[in-house]
């Protein structure tokens, strides 16, 4: 049953035909879970909250940093350096302390997905790379449950509904996940700061009409946006006939090719070492001239773009680190390097400038 003071504060839900009181107490008796609470996870939960989803898990094991301020409106400049989960949990209660907040300040893995994802009625995914998008799908798969799918880049968004009423799955959508080069996340890529607020308001939409029973869910459809053009347009999404059935979580990161290969990794905490112990190493950034410019370790800039220009001033008879925003770009430089040019002693620094500056 509804309060007097919930009532009155979900007044205007109770005013429409198709919501109503009945919609509200299904709304409040829901339980969701939202994975990450960065540019699509923050608008989601937002409205979530504001809407009466009685309970709502958030998992992200991130801390806010300064750049998320562009696009994720959950934090402001006191957040940064905090647990996002912890911040988002403090904001929703104080948004609506009728909501039952539940965080896990830790990273969704094949070891923790299903006992997280079981006690959820569905999962919205608001992550921003394919090990996890494909981790949360099967995870699904496996617990029959629904999932709502959000993804941005640069101008373009998408939103799907995946595993509903069984319907098509994220796999149906993409049977095999892209090469790590061509799947950059946001640090890489760049996005618009509002477009993750468009994406993740769909995606709370399809949240609020699954609970509720109203509208038309996007299962089968892909709905895309562009924020340039403003056109949109929705696909539809045939479950393909041969497609593998799923029987356990995988090892998502070897799925989608993003492969550690520890001898040529270099963590941040190693990198401050040599850098401290005054060890002798050659440092390449290849990241483009504007990024370089806002922030750099002091490396020699060769981007990644025109890397084969620079291979005469890289060093055989050293060690040589190569870097760049996040890891991904810094592990194709080495690649191509090693397989077309012959050079060994090569090592990738993981996480990038991000994960060097949290230390």
């Amino acid at each position: 049953m509804l309060t007097p003071e919930e009532l009155r504060r979900y007044s205007r839900h109770l005013l429409i035909p198709d919501l109503g009181i009945e919609g509200q107490q299904k709304l409040k008796a829901a339980r969701v879970l939202v994975i990450g609470c960065g540019g699509l996870g923050s608008p989601i939960l937002l409205y979530l909250a504001a809407a009466g989803v009685g309970t709502i898990g958030v998992v992200d094991g991130d801390r806010v940093d300064d750049s998320n301020l562009q696009r994720q409106i959950m934090y402001g400049s006191e957040s940064v350096g905090k647990p996002k989960v912890e911040e988002t949990q403090r904001r929703l209660q104080s948004l609506n302390s009728f909501v039952q907040v539940n965080s896990y300040f830790e990273n969704l893995t094949s070891q923790n997905a299903l006992s997280i994802i079981e006690s959820y009625d569905f999962v919205v995914d608001g992550s921003d790379n394919f090990p996890t998008r494909y981790l949360v799908n099967d995870a699904c798969l496996l617990l029959h449950k629904p999932l709502i799918y959000g993804a941005i880049y640069r101008f373009e968004g998408q939103v799907a509904v995946f595993n509903y009423q069984n319907g098509p799955n994220y796999r149906d959508l993409f049977p095999t996940p892209p090469p790590p080069e061509l799947a950059p996340n946001c640090a890489e890529a760049g996005v618009l700061g509002v477009l993750p607020g468009i994406i993740g308001c769909l995606q709370a939409n399809e949240a609020l009409k699954l609970i509720t029973g109203i509208g038309d869910v996007l299962s089968g459809k892909l709905f895309i946006m562009d924020a340039l053009t403003m056109i949109s347009r929705k696909i539809r999404i045939p479950k393909l006939p041969e497609r593998p059935t799923v029987t356990q979580l995988i090892d998502y990161e070897a799925f989608c090719g993003i492969t550690n290969d520890v001898e040529s990794d270099i963590f941040p905490e190693e990198f401050q070492e040599l850098i401290n112990k005054s060890i002798d190493f050659q440092l390449i950034d290849v990241r483009e001239p504007h990024e370089y410019e806002l922030d750099n370790l002091g490396g020699e800039l060769m981007p990644l773009s025109r890397l084969e220009e620079f291979v005469p001033l890289i060093q055989r008879n050293k060690r040589v680190i190569v870097h760049c925003q996040s890891g991904m770009r810094s592990q194709k430089a080495i690649a191509q390097l090693k397989d077309k040019f012959g050079f060994s002693q090569l090592s990738n620094l993981v996480g990038g400038i991000v994960a060097y500056r949290k230390l």
